[in-house]
Parts: C-alpha cells; structure tokens; sequence
C-alpha cells in the first residue's frame, strides 16, 4: 500500500464523517449520494438525500416514477440535468439491467450522467473495486501534494492527477480512501485556510514543504459573467397561471416556469405580440414588475416580469403547457429561483 493511503486511511479510521450513504453495500443509494453530491455541499444534499429515498426507496420506484416527481422533489439543488439523467439512468437500469446497478466499470460509465469518477466512486464505495476517483477536493489535495503548479482544468494536468490516483488507490479498502481523500480535502485540505496543522499526510506535501500550500491548485483565468436578459411573462387567466415545460437542455432543463422570451432589445410591446402569436391566444397587458436576476454558474439572468391577461379563451393543444393555481405548483418541478417569487407576488 502507498504510505500516502496508509496515513490517510489511519486518520479516516478516527476522523471520518458518518454519513447517510456510507457503511452501504447497495449501489443504489451510494449512486443517488454522488450524483447529489456534484457542485453541492454535503449539509445541503442531507435533506433531499433522506426525502428522495423514501420516495424512491428502490431502482425501480425511480424508474417507474414521472420525471415531473423526480424534478420536483430535486428543485432547490440545481443543476437539474443531474435529475433528469438519474432518472434516464434507472429507466435504462431497469429495462437492460433488470432493475439491478450494474457492477462492471464499463456499464456503469456508458449510463446517462456517470463518468469514470463518479463510477469509481460508487464501485468502490458500495462494492469495494479498487478504482481511483478524480472529483475537486480529490484534485486539490492532490495537486497540493504534487506541488502542481498548472491549473487542474487543462487536460494534461488532468491526466496526470488521474495517474497519481490510481497510483495512490489501494487494492483493498478502495472505498475507505475514496472517502477519506474526500473527507480531507472537505474539512482539512480546505480551498481555503486549509488546517496544514493536523492534516494527516503533511509529510507528503510537497506545497506545504515549498510554502506554496495557499497558491495551489492554481485558479482558472477569471473571466467576467455575461448578463442575459429575458421578458418573464406572468399570464393569467381564471385557471390560474400559465406555465410551460422548459427544453430539456439548457438553465432549469425539464422544469416548470412561465413562458420566457429572449429580451434582445424587444419591446414589451413587442414580446406580447411575439407571444401571441407563439401561444394562440390572444393578450392584454397589465403591467410590468421590477427586474430581478438571478445567477447562474456561468453567466446572470436578468427577467423582466410581464404580466398578462389571456383575453380568447382558447385552450392549451400543448401538452408541454398547463395552467397552475398556487396550490397546484408545489407538486411541479418549479425552479428554486423562480417558486418563492410567484407565492411573493401573487
């Protein structure tokens, strides 16, 4: 075994976290951790972990389920890709797999939404395959460690920090040192003010050695955020609020939202008649409410709200587009941005 896991594995015996999803021999739940787990904070995946399991307590309650349930119970985590390919996932998973997580590396990663990391960590994790993990905190200790000075992002780098963690990997316990990286690198070896002190494998550092320990992993080159602007158009009718299914690809991909419109430099003139013509229906405008934005991971959001009155009465022929009165949103999958805003103003 490397010296590097032998001490970082008698450290994890003492200090590491219990969580939910650990200690499990299952796939299923292990899989459902990780995939919550990418870009979010463990504190803030721990109450829609405990609520998506007893919902979907099996492959097979998630495969059946309607993808609007499975939305819905993940708006407020974001990233909603995630959800809809864990839900494709254990369509496929039931259909090709009978219902049982596949345990070979290559049908793992040929699933909608895992990748070689994420797949390594689960076999590893629930089964105890000897693979190797490269998410961020493994990455940053690494680098760390490495005294890698390029940033982690670029391909050759990435490359490299993959050959150093299969290095590092035991063949036993694979999954206790998948999850003790993790543990170090989330509360020792921390972005910043990392605890050099009491880190476990300070003697391998080659950054703590050099001083170099606050400079690593180097930060991608900043660029600055593009703002997008679009009419948010609120319309109404005696059957509530008018919400259509967002495309599957692109921001809140697969959710419920009132019908956005592209701003650029229309008139709000301009975007009623653009939505007439786009919804059938005649509208009368109200009023317009104050902006609000909202950020994303790569650019800001900028909605103009419109509100609107349905005037002809014509019916919805979409079936990508229903009305909704306030009690009947809770059970769609509502962006998190935008849910808190309606119940505000309605």
């Amino acid at each position: 075994m490397h010296p590097f896991a032998k001490d970082l594995l008698d450290w994890f015996r003492r200090h590491g976290r219990t969580l939910p999803w650990r200690g499990l021999d299952d796939p299923y739940p292990v899989w459902i951790s990780e995939i919550m787990l990418q870009q979010t904070r463990v504190e803030t995946v721990l109450p829609y972990y405990r609520r998506f399991l007893e919902r979907f307590p099996t492959i097979r309650h998630l495969a059946d389920a309607e993808e609007d349930e499975v939305l819905a119970l993940w708006s407020g985590l974001g990233y909603y890709t995630r959800a809809r390919n864990l839900h494709a996932a254990a369509r496929r998973i039931r259909d090709e797999h009978g219902g049982v997580f596949p345990e070979e590396l290559s049908a793992v990663v040929n699933l909608p939404g895992i990748g070689p990391s994420t797949a390594g960590a689960i076999l590893s994790c629930a089964l105890d395959h000897p693979l190797p993990i490269l998410e961020a905190n493994v990455k940053r200790v690494l680098a760390r460690v490495l005294l890698e000075t390029d940033f982690p992002g670029r391909s050759p780098v990435e490359r490299r920090l993959w050959e150093h963690a299969r290095e590092r990997t035991p063949s036993r316990e694979a999954g206790d040192y998948n999850q003790a990286i993790q543990d170090l690198g989330a509360t020792v070896c921390t972005l910043r003010k990392p605890k050099c002190g009491v880190c476990p494998v300070q003697v391998h550092c080659r950054a703590y050695a050099e001083g170099m320990v606050e400079e690593l992993p180097a930060r991608a080159p900043r660029k600055e955020k593009p703002v997008r602007e679009a009419w948010f158009a609120l319309v109404e009718s005696d059957r509530g609020l008018l919400l259509e299914r967002r495309p599957p690809t692109g921001f809140w991909g697969g959710l419920w939202c009132p019908p956005l419109l592209e701003k650029d430099g229309y008139t709000a003139a301009e975007a009623c008649a653009m939505l007439e013509e786009r919804l059938g229906s005649q509208l009368r405008r109200l009023d317009e409410l104050p902006v609000f934005r909202h950020t994303f991971t790569h650019f800001h959001l900028e909605l103009h709200p419109l509100r609107l009155q349905w005037v002809d009465g014509a019916t919805l022929a979409d079936s990508e587009r229903t009305w909704a009165r306030q009690e009947d949103r809770d059970r769609l999958g509502l962006p998190s941005a935008v849910a808190p805003w309606l119940k505000s103003t309605s």
